[in-house]
């Protein structure tokens, strides 16, 4: 789990103003960092086109420019001159050392992109989209830095530099990791600046979620019985197969018994249970995934409102007012699992503001810290390219998932997994978190064709995790 931050400008100050290093000093870390990456996967000799721009990020790759010099055969294009007293600088430095200027972009074999860093708040100009156009049609393997040319904290304008890494600069940004962002700023990579990680970052309450945060629900203890693994209780409702899936990768992750609630007789695999209504020993619900307007609000009241167990709700439960009214319970474990469309009808009854699907996407961050104000307890899992995760002010990003979960089902696969975690005595973020994780590790385990996994294929690969971890 890795520490990420809005930007890193207070990260900075403090290395000024408490360790006495100074800008130079951190410039020269960065450009060692991005040189280190390229002389660990390119051979001397290997042909460097850098572009830097008139600041402080340009000053980074001119700085690059001069510690490959000699080593490599790099070429250093300044297409708006430099303006920063440090780009001034470095360029003076790169110049007696006999950098190679061009003022003709070329491919090459490495192409750095630092023209514009964090904290772009502008549109980009004629010019410097003509530029990204034309470095973004080479062939050569793009490296931007610390943040590519086009990418801002609202998403990426109409073009942005698409990078196969991003060196990113002392710390992780929140931008790198907005879903309008994620196929341009590709792996990202984060180096030090002249002091170790935990000199250099400060407390935050975001935290960027890895593979070896996973923690499965392996079972060591050999004396047990299926009541020691809880009871998970799904609705099933006008699309049975929604619900279907959500037990069966419930039973799957561990859960000792999942029982589907229905109302009319459905074709469950055998190892699922079905009842009309929530068994007495149940210890988490999951409702919303294909319920449709199946159960009468008497009903709902009885088993669900009226209830204190842990709970899931997705999918068609945000478009109740009445499920919604779960989300005031301060009593219970609540998890949330909407994706963009679902929080914006959600968002709307909850707090009567109109909101678009886009709006969403690109204030991503803030969206999820606006629902938290007001419902702190609630855990909110917000489906994404990177999954964002809230509960008490902590918020968890999980960027690990892939396209091959575009498909119908996966949502449901996920809360099965979350519903089997909370039924085994899970809290509400913990189960969210390990519950996307063994989901999303699970898609990308799986070998056959990006287009063609299926969610019994995700329950499949969720089952054989303790092997591959």
């Amino acid at each position: 789990m890795q520490k990420v931050f809005k930007d890193c400008y207070d990260l900075d100050k403090k290395c000024y103003e408490t360790y006495g290093l100074t800008e130079d000093i951190l410039m020269e870390h960065a450009a060692a960092g991005m040189a280190n990456h390229i002389r660990q996967n390119f051979v001397k000799g290997s042909t460097i086109l850098i572009v830097s721009g008139t600041g402080n990020n340009g000053a980074d790759g001119t700085a690059l420019a001069r510690q490959l010099h000699g080593e490599y055969d790099v070429r250093l294009h300044l297409p708006f001159g430099v303006k920063s007293p440090m780009a001034k600088i470095q360029l003076e430095r790169a110049k007696k050392v006999g950098v190679h200027m061009v003022d003709t972009l070329e491919d090459a074999d490495v192409i750095v992109d630092a023209l514009l860093g964090a904290g772009l708040n502008k549109f980009l100009h004629d010019e410097m989209i003509h530029i990204i156009q034309q470095l973004n049609s080479f062939d050569g393997y793009k490296l931007a830095c610390d943040i590519p040319t086009g990418v801002s904290s609202e998403g990426h304008m109409p073009i942005a530099f698409g990078a196969d890494v991003t060196v990113t600069m002392g710390a992780r940004k929140e931008a790198l990791y907005l879903d309008e962002n994620k196929d341009v700023v590709g792996k990202v990579i984060c180096v030090d600046l002249g002091v170790s990680s935990s000199k250099y970052e400060m407390p935050t309450q975001t935290y960027l979620l890895e593979e070896s945060d996973i923690k499965l629900p392996s079972r060591t203890k050999q004396n047990s019985h299926k009541g020691n693994f809880g009871h998970a209780a799904v609705f099933c409702g006008e699309k049975e197969g929604a619900g279907i899936i959500a037990g069966m990768a419930s039973a799957s992750f561990g859960a000792g018994l999942t029982t589907l609630v229905v109302h009319e007789k459905v074709n469950p695999p055998p190892y699922l249970m079905h009842s009309t209504v929530v068994p007495e020993n149940t210890t988490a619900l999951a409702i919303g995934m294909g319920i449709g307007g199946h159960f009468e609000s008497e009903f709902l009241q009885k088993y669900v409102l009226s209830s204190h167990l842990p709970i899931v709700l997705d999918a068609d439960a945000f478009l109740s007012s009445e499920l919604l009214t779960i989300l005031e319970q301060k009593d219970r474990e609540i998890v949330i699992t909407p994706h963009p469309k679902e929080f914006v009808i959600m968002w709307k009854i909850l707090t009567g503001e109109e909101i678009t699907v886009a709006e969403v996407q690109s204030r991503r961050f803030e969206m999820v810290r606006m629902f938290n104000a007001k419902y702190p307890h609630v855990t909110l899992l917000l489906k994404g390219a990177n999954t964002l995760m809230m509960q008490e002010e902590q918020m968890y990003i999980n960027p690990l998932g892939c396209a091959k979960l575009s498909k119908g089902g996966s949502g449901d696969v996920l809360s099965g997994l979350i519903v089997s975690l909370l039924a085994q005595g899970y809290t509400g973020v913990e189960a969210a978190i390990q519950g996307s994780l063994a989901l999303v590790m699970a898609a990308n385990n799986y070998s056959g064709a990006t287009y063609a996994m299926l969610p019994t294929d995700i329950i499949d690969e969720v089952g054989k995790l303790e092997k591959v971890i």
